[in-house]
């Protein structure tokens, strides 16, 4: 396998990992809160096949780790029923975040195995300060190579799923908290125009996504930097 296959390999595992976490998560919480729908339906599960989106979980994601450029995408949505939360708004926010949430501890869990890794011998060291760069000089095509490719890839793609999330554009969870703060009328508006907003921040944001994903990538390679 040479490397750049590798690469792939390890991003699309890595994000249908990090969409199983992210839906399961939403799934688990609405189910605490009061709404059973979504565990009814066997979306509280990893397994990918639960979650999958023909065109948001497998071809647009593929087509982005091929052509390089950052790995974005969608599951299929987890349904949840509002009228059934104990406490509609603050059960509704619970539920949201959830998603998130599970994705950046993913992403610290994985930064904490890539730090064992570097700290576990001078070998594991190179390995790791090789990861931010090219993986094609990440090291030799051992199986502690590629673990750590993975591990790498799971980091940064759950980071990037968490933090795109909590835009607060619908219908990404981060507007499931600002519209409970809106009044009705604006409510409204914001809800029928989410989508073509979101479609603007996908196509016409990238200056925009980047700012916003920088300081927290940032923060998980500075971290990484120190062991």
């Amino acid at each position: 396998m040479t490397p750049r296959v590798a690469e792939i390999v390890c991003q699309m595992i890595a994000f249908l990992f990090a969409i199983s976490v992210h839906e399961s998560a939403h799934a688990w919480t609405a189910s605490r809160c009061g709404d059973p729908t979504a565990r009814m339906l066997g979306r509280v599960s990893l397994n990918p096949i639960r979650h999958i989106d023909l065109f948001g979980t497998i071809i647009l994601p593929l087509v982005a780790a091929i052509s390089g450029i950052p790995l974005l995408g969608w599951a299929k949505p987890t349904p949840v029923d509002p009228r059934n939360f104990r406490n509609p708004m603050l059960d509704d926010i619970l539920t949201s975040v959830a998603g998130p949430v599970s994705n950046f501890i993913v992403a610290t869990g994985a930064l904490l195995l890539l730090g064992g890794i570097s700290l576990s011998s001078s070998a594991g060291h190179e390995l790791i300060l090789g990861l931010p760069g090219d993986f094609a000089s990440a090291g030799s095509d051992s199986a502690l190579t590629f673990v750590a490719m993975m591990l790498y890839a799971l980091m940064i793609i759950n980071v990037v799923l968490a933090v795109f999330n909590l835009i607060p554009v619908p219908p990404l969870d981060g507007s499931h908290v600002l519209r409970h703060f809106l009044p009705e009328s604006v409510r409204m508006i914001y809800d029928r125009i989410g989508i073509f907003a979101l479609l603007a921040l996908v196509y016409l944001g990238g200056g925009l996504l980047s700012a916003l994903l920088r300081p927290f990538l940032r923060f998980y390679l500075s971290m990484l930097g120190k062991f």
